[in-house]
């Protein structure tokens, strides 16, 4: 059996706001991945790169007279000991060590551009001004200073956050037409998952046979004290089971609706403490048992005014990431993208009787200008 770290696949009692830079907004997190501004590569073969990192190591001198500005190999980003790193040397190294990501980053860009020019969507400067100031004012802080944090803690410059975060999300926003609405009944069940009472509980995952599972759920039942003991000596789940099992509470509302994750959330507030569940199957050849170990009190006994306000911010930006995400999961399967970097190529997703457009001969090179906000 091999050892997986898994993630809670249950509600798990998170908080409702990360306090730490939610550089990408969510869900765009998922689907754009901010990279190193690489943005002009030579190609070479691992051959090639090879003899000249020998050379430069081997052969190379210190020269008095200044390097031309004409060419990279004659640049000098460093001298070791009277020997000289090319800038040359840098930019291969750069593009071997960055360009999956930095390619996958520009593909991603550039596949919304083209749909916000199709259908004459348009991000200004001002927008992405006003939209980094209201990230910056949600954490009680300034542009200028959510910025240097930025470039402290993760590196990215004010010009990289607002091409490859800020103008993408601006963008998806626009051609997801996001103005969503908030039901009464959303609003509650929201108050519940985030202020309700919740289960406390320890969990055993196995993969493999289900009878493995059942075989150790029987013992769990027969000697519920020794469900922690058979946690740390079965569970695939590494961080649990070094915990005896011991995962965080479990909320109400906190899974998405007919998942395997929602049957055994379900299945927790069913239960009395002591108590030991069936086997669950999570997904695929994956078990699930709990152990229920109490349930807590509401954190909140009433939804007061501030609450139901900050619950339909928060449920807003919710139901936009989500539209968000589907808009460019849509924009992705329509797109022909021949990646030559990784080899890959994916073709726009035929529907039956559908009339698919002809093949372009032409061939269109996208450059950073093409991604300035006007």
């Amino acid at each position: 059996m091999s050892e997986r770290t898994h993630s809670n696949p249950i509600g798990a009692a998170a908080p409702r706001k990360s306090k730490l830079f939610p550089i990408l907004a969510g869900t765009v997190a998922a689907v754009l991945i901010a990279g190193v501004a690489f943005q002009v590569y030579r190609a070479e073969t691992a051959d090639a790169q090879t003899r000249r990192t020998a050379e430069a190591a081997g052969a190379a001198r210190v020269e008095n007279t200044a390097p031309s500005q004409s060419s990279a190999s004659s640049q000098v980003d460093a001298r070791v000991n009277g020997q000289i790193i090319s800038r040359e040397l840098v930019e291969n190294e750069c593009y071997e060590r960055y360009k999956g990501d930095v390619i996958e980053n520009l593909i991603n860009r550039l596949i919304i551009q083209q749909e916000c020019e199709r259908r004459g969507v348009t991000i200004t400067k001002a927008e992405i001004k006003q939209e980094v100031h209201n990230i910056a004012a949600g954490f009680k802080l300034d542009s200028e200073t959510w910025y240097k944090m930025l470039q402290a803690e993760r590196g990215i410059n004010p010009e990289q956050y607002q091409l490859d975060v800020i103008w993408p999300m601006l963008a998806l926003k626009k051609l997801a037409g996001a103005d969503v609405q908030i039901t009464e009944e959303e609003l509650q069940k929201a108050f519940i998952r985030d202020y309700g009472p919740r289960v406390e509980a320890r969990m055993i995952v196995m993969d493999g046979n289900v009878k493995r599972a059942i075989d150790v759920q029987q013992q769990a039942v027969a000697d519920p004290d020794s469900f922690q003991k058979l946690a740390q000596e079965h569970s695939s789940d590494t961080t649990s089971r070094a915990l005896g099992g011991a995962i965080p509470p479990i909320r109400r509302y906190g899974t998405k609706p007919g998942t395997p994750q929602e049957k055994i959330e379900k299945q927790a507030f069913e239960m009395q403490p002591g108590e030991i569940s069936p086997v669950m199957q999570m997904e695929g050849q994956r078990w699930a048992i709990l152990k229920c170990e109490g349930h807590t009190k509401a954190i909140v006994p009433n939804m007061t005014e501030e609450v139901r306000v900050e619950l339909i911010e928060q449920l807003k930006d919710e139901k936009t990431q989500e539209a968000v995400a589907t808009v460019f999961q849509q924009l992705k399967e329509n797109a022909r993208v021949d990646n030559l970097i990784t080899g890959e190529s994916t073709a726009p997703v035929r529907q039956t009787g559908a009339t698919q457009p002809a093949a372009r001969d032409s061939v269109q090179t996208a450059d950073a200008t093409q991604f300035n906000p006007q």
